[in-house]
This record gives C-alpha cells, structure tokens and sequence, in this order.
C-alpha cells in the first residue's frame, strides 16, 4: 500500500473530527503501541486503543486542527515514515470550550494495511 504520509495524517484527523471511531481504528496496526494524550498509560493492545478513543469520543464538541508550519515528515525507508509536529485537540468540558495543544509523533509502515505501528501524543508543558 503506497500512501503519502501527509494524506494519510489528514485522513487519520479528519476521522477524528468525524467521530468516526471504526475507521481510526483500522488504522492502527494489531501491534500498535499508542502514548496517549490524555491518559498516563501506554496502550500496546487493541482493546485499550479502543478504550481511550470511545473515552476521547464522548467528550462534547471534539476536534482536532494541525499546526501545519510544524509538520515535519522523513522517508526512512521505501515503506516506513515518521512524522512529527504540534496539533491542537478542542473539546467541551463543563460547557466550556477548551484547547490542548499537542505534540506527536508517528511511525507508519505504508506496507502494511494498518500502518500506524507507533503514536505519541502529549499535552505541550507550559514553559517556565
């Protein structure tokens, strides 16, 4: 499976923004380990995955909106990619709209079907 990275990030958010949990899902290798954003636990079974996002899903008004000038793509070989870059998760809380940015990493193996094998996602620290 040849996919553009690039594509496939904006495929992988616009499920996000869709609520399309079935479709994030499969993008997930069966061996994927996901570092969540909003969760203390490294998730390395499909179940878990599935967990964090139904919790993620429910939160009112979700989205998610890339920092495009952060985006940072590199080929490491014919197949597998890394990327990496800052996005901003928004979501209700109490009934106030509230943003999270956030930096992430993947790492994508387009030869596979799932391609996501590695997702980091944390909350940027505030600077002191």
């Amino acid at each position: 499976m040849k996919t553009n990275p690039n594509e496939f990030l904006r495929t992988w958010m616009q499920r996000v923004n869709q609520g399309e949990i079935e479709p994030v899902l499969a993008m997930y290798n069966e061996h994927a380990v996901l570092i969540p954003t909003f969760s203390n636990r490294l998730l390395g079974k499909p179940q878990g995955i599935r967990e964090y996002f139904e919790r993620l899903f429910s939160r009112e008004e979700l989205s998610l909106a890339l920092h495009e000038k952060t985006l940072i793509t590199q080929n490491i070989n014919a197949e597998v990619w890394s990327m990496s870059g800052i996005y901003c998760w928004r979501f209700a809380i109490d009934g106030e709209l509230l943003n999270f940015e956030a930096r992430f990493s993947y790492l994508l193996d387009f030869a596979l079907p799932a391609p996501i094998l590695h997702h980091h996602s944390s909350q940027i620290p505030r600077v002191i």
